[in-house]
């Protein structure tokens, strides 16, 4: 299909263009302009005045929809990836908890089969691993059961059994870390700091072996400590000190209040920063009992507050977030202009992933993949790949 977008505000990393248009064929931007284009017998999309972007990518998600990526079905994949592109988003990036080598294996052939009928939701760009290589200290909501320490004839073995793994959440102060990090960069696999005690020294250290970015910061994520008398800086200090070091945030409104969104931002900036969900089964569904995790092993949350939680209400157990409502939340909280929140969660995200050749701006030449709003960020139209797959 051929496509003509008109009568848009088009929001470019570091602008918006007042009545821009943008042409499509084959799946591909091949215009972008402010300037009236002949493009003949195309499509036209009016949007009526409303902001144009490129799509939401959303770098840290374990399911909507009332379903999860590891329930053990492909429908469940492509449930999920249709829920999230009603909300904004055009990528993801399926996400795992702690669990079984058997229930990832399961997930990754379900991802496999999924990638070939997902013509209706937002795009599988890789799987990301959250875990089982935690800090039992920093575990959150995950299954202590399965978390353990990286050995090489552990992620040796998962790592024989796809190719689609591209990034790995893990603490790396835990002992066989170093070569755990090693062997993911020679496989172009983003080591993730995630659910970890470290202290700065140890993040310095980690950040040398590939550890570039950090995991939901704030959430167990270590901060300043006392051992032994002495103070220690821990992951969010470090997470600041570094200049090269990315971070991801739940940017729902409940995970971190107005003060910490607006002190990310102003240390961090737009460019080492990617707005996630980090959402659970439960978002796009209503309040009450849900599961995190599968059917079959996953443990009970409440869900109130626009947040999912234990039962006993001692911590978070995910969000229920979609990437609208990260949008909205940073606009409306933490007081960030459009076009920099635009790009935590576009161009950011795509560079921190190395797929920013042909996602995250609105360019000639990229993937078309677009979002259409209006100004209280409700989507009004999802385009992946040149196809739409939402619209009101």
């Amino acid at each position: 299909m051929r496509y003509k977008i008109i009568n848009g505000r088009i929001i470019t990393p570091y602008r918006i263009l007042a009545e821009g248009v943008i042409c499509i064929e084959n799946g591909k931007i091949c215009e972008v302009s402010e300037q009236p284009v002949d493009f003949p017998d195309a499509a036209i999309i009016d949007a009526a005045g409303h902001y144009v972007s490129p799509g939401f990518i959303d770098l840290h998600t374990h399911g909507a929809g009332n379903c999860d990526f590891m329930d053990g079905t492909v429908e469940a994949f492509l449930t999920v990836a249709e829920t999230h592109a009603k909300y904004g988003t055009t990528g993801l990036y399926p996400t795992t908890l702690a669990s079984t080598n058997r229930e990832l294996y399961k997930s990754f052939e379900n991802y496999r089969q999924a990638k070939a009928l997902n013509v209706n939701g937002a795009a599988f760009l890789g799987f990301h691993l959250e875990g089982p290589y935690f800090a039992m200290s920093q575990k959150g909501a995950q299954d202590a059961k399965y978390i353990r320490n990286p050995h090489p004839d552990d992620y040796m073995e998962i790592l024989a059994s796809t190719g689609d793994i591209v990034r790995w959440s893990a603490a790396p102060e835990l002992e066989g870390s170093k070569a755990f990090a090693e062997t993911l960069a020679t496989r172009g696999i983003l080591p993730a700091i995630a659910h970890s005690d470290a202290i700065y020294e140890e993040v310095i250290a980690a950040f040398d072996w590939g550890f570039r970015h950090v995991t939901h910061l704030y959430s167990a994520t270590s901060g300043v400590c006392r051992r032994n008398l002495y103070r220690y800086a821990g992951i969010i200090e470090a997470a600041y000190l570094i200049d090269g070091m990315t971070v991801e945030i739940i940017a729902d409104g409940v995970h971190l209040p107005e003060s910490l969104l607006r002190l990310i931002y102003k240390i961090k900036g737009p460019e080492h920063i990617a707005l996630i969900t980090d959402s659970m089964r439960a978002a796009g569904m209503p309040d009450g009992k849900s599961i995190l995790g599968s059917l079959a092993n996953g443990q009970e949350v409440l869900v109130e507050d626009g947040v999912a939680k234990m039962p006993d209400r001692t911590c978070f157990a995910g969000s229920v977030a979609t990437a609208d409502r990260l949008v909205r939340t940073m606009l409306r909280l933490a007081g960030t202009p459009l076009p920099e929140t635009i790009r935590m969660i576009t161009s950011t995200p795509a560079r921190i992933m190395g797929i920013d050749r042909n996602k995250g701006s609105l360019a000639k030449g990229k993937d078309a993949d677009v979002v259409i709003f209006d100004n209280d960020i409700h989507i009004q139209l999802t385009m992946v790949n040149g196809k739409i797959v939402y619209s009101i």
